[in-house]
């Protein structure tokens, strides 16, 4: 099989590709041809990288090997990242194994090394690639971008590490307020129905706090479980939206402020941490129990208080209407 070429930079169609992908438009959609892709003018002697077939994986790591002549080893992941792909399976050692043996890498590199992410390795059994392979594996840097100081051996602790910052945190907001827009515009005319302007504002409120402030304000909010932050960030920003409201109103401060502004948190809280939930899926730092522990948990309660929410803001309307 001969080696695809490949280079280091990227094309309009590229850029294009990357947005959807961020937009999470036709999510399995995104992957390159698996097989073996040569990055400039590599020799005998080049490099060999493994990746995922993932579009972003794939380009990740070709951009930043610019000026670094070497081999690109492409497993068939299905169009899913590395690290979810070791978790499934399909980044791992059978896979290495067809992927060499199609490629006839023996032949076309005289080194026997592949130098893989680091979070591959859940999928990867190292001393069963070399026995099938004859190829002995190497874990490189968790980012594609420190793999230029490690090639030159600038090893750091930090390399080591997931960072998970507000940079990568921030590039996952447009698919999560993708995924929930279509809910949000029904939820915001149902409430626009029924509660006028004010119940659109509050939907507003509150799938912007749920799919951009969480993910940007994550690491600074108290507790561990997702929804428990969700349901702090819910709160206090319903209970300022609420603030807003009554001081725009100009009205008296009286009990029925105090039991309206309870009802913005009731209602508004537990909406955002359930979007807050949701965002597990897309973060380093959650674990498959442990959200299994956190859905049977937190669901209840958040049908529970947005429940108590509705009754209390009944109650207070048919006060105003004089019923009481």
């Amino acid at each position: 099989m001969t080696a695809m070429a490949t280079t280091s930079e990227l094309s309009g169609a590229d850029r294009r590709e990357h947005i959807a992908i961020r937009l999470g438009y036709h999510r399995m959609d995104h992957k390159v041809e698996p097989g073996l892709y040569r990055l400039g003018d590599p020799d005998r002697s080049s490099p060999v990288f493994v990746t995922s077939n993932y579009k972003l994986s794939f380009d990740a790591l070709r951009t930043n090997l610019k000026g670094v002549p070497s081999y690109l080893l492409v497993l068939d992941t299905k169009g899913i990242n590395v690290w979810c792909a070791a978790g499934k399976g399909t980044f791992g050692t059978d896979e290495i194994e067809e992927r060499v043996r199609a490629t006839n890498l023996k032949d076309v590199v005289e080194h026997r090394r592949l130098l893989l992410p680091q979070l591959g390795a859940p999928g990867v059994c190292a001393h069963e690639v070399r026995r099938r392979t004859g190829f002995t594996v190497e874990y490189g840097p968790v980012s594609a971008e420190d793999l230029s100081a490690y090639m030159v051996g600038k090893v750091t602790p930090e390399m080591r590490q997931v960072r998970f910052n507000i940079r990568d945190r921030a590039v996952l907001v447009p698919v999560e307020m993708k995924n929930y827009l279509l809910w949000a515009v029904l939820a915001g005319l149902l409430a626009s129905l029924l509660l006028g302007w004010t119940g659109l504002a509050a939907v507003a409120v509150l799938y912007l706090t749920g799919t951009v402030l969480f993910p940007l304000l994550l690491p600074l909010l108290p507790v561990k479980a997702f929804s428990a932050k969700g349901f702090i960030l819910g709160a206090v920003v319903a209970v300022a939206f609420a603030l807003v409201l009554t001081w725009s109103e100009g009205g008296p401060w009286d009990l029925s402020s105090d039991l309206q502004i309870m009802a913005w948190a009731l209602l508004i809280s537990p909406w955002v941490a359930f979007l807050a939930l949701n965002f597990t899926g897309s973060s380093t730092l959650t674990s498959r129990t442990g959200v299994r522990k956190e859905i049977f948990r937190y669901i209840p309660l958040m049908a529970v208080t947005f429940i108590i929410g509705v009754v209390l803001t009944l109650l207070i309307r048919l006060d105003a209407l004089g019923w009481f």
